[in-house]
């Protein structure tokens, strides 16, 4: 019995003394209580608000998603034919002047196609799909019809344009801008805020920038796909790339002058 109650008693010494030890400091307890207070106030203090910038740019590159699928009897019959349905694809784009650092493979898949049997009660597989997708980033932007109707060309039917979207290659120069306005954006608010108030607005004490997004315009859904012959040739789709905004926010804590 002694045993089993030493550990206890031990430990509940320890507590006792712990105790004791943090109410005896009393510099060590204000200090931290000191700590607390400066901590929270910096947090509850001062005018907080947010700043938003944008800036409206004309794109300069536009990127297409493109892919080929084939679906056949078994995997390595689907695959042959993906791939040299996808060599197609990827002759055409650079023939058409698409640099080969900008294509990069988004997505490959191969999945079993599968079929409910009634009277077996069970699914059999009827089937394999070969999906292989890439982006290629276009610079020459009064090329990008051309640029589509070629790969669809070589592609046939295992063609699948999933998406377009137009961007700018090098935003730097106008995150900058958008900065700019960000932060001219919050303080006017804080002033507004000030004056409301009947205070003195003091200097920041805080600022917080939000992610970059990068600014891409994706207002142009064009599709190209199915198992039905294709198309007899047609002039190259009018492309429009349109504006894109880039846009950035910022949060910004104001001190306030007594």
């Amino acid at each position: 019995m002694k045993r089993r109650m030493l550990l206890p008693i031990s430990l509940g010494l320890a507590l006792v003394l712990a105790v004791i030890g943090l109410c005896g400091c009393n510099t060590g307890a204000t200090a931290l209580g000191e700590l607390s207070t400066i901590q929270l106030s910096s947090q509850a203090e001062g005018i907080w608000v947010s700043g938003t910038g944008e800036v409206t740019v004309t794109p300069d590159i536009a990127v297409l998603m493109v892919g080929v699928e084939a679906q056949e009897a078994s995997v390595a019959e689907a695959q042959a034919k993906a791939n040299e349905a996808m060599d197609k694809v990827m002759t055409a784009l650079t023939e058409s002047g698409v640099a080969e650092e900008d294509i990069q493979t988004q997505y490959f898949r191969i999945r079993q196609r599968t079929r409910w049997d009634d009277e077996k009660g069970t699914e059999e597989v009827v089937g394999y799909r070969v999906t292989n997708k890439v982006t290629a980033k276009i610079r020459d932007i009064e090329g990008v019809g051309t640029v589509i109707d070629a790969v669809v060309e070589a592609g046939g039917d295992l063609t699948r344009i999933d998406n377009l979207s137009f961007s700018v290659d090098e935003p730097s120069a106008y995150y900058d801008e958008a900065r700019e306005k960000a932060m001219a954006d919050a303080k006017a608010k804080a002033e507004q805020l000030a004056g409301l108030a009947g205070i003195t607005l003091g200097k920041p004490t805080y600022i917080s920038e939000g992610a970059h997004m990068p600014p891409i315009y994706e207002g142009i859904y064009y599709e190209y796909g199915g198992m039905a012959p294709a198309p007899a040739p047609a002039p190259p789709p009018s492309i429009s790339p349109g504006e894109v905004k880039v846009s950035l926010a910022v949060q910004v804590a104001y001190s306030i002058l007594q």
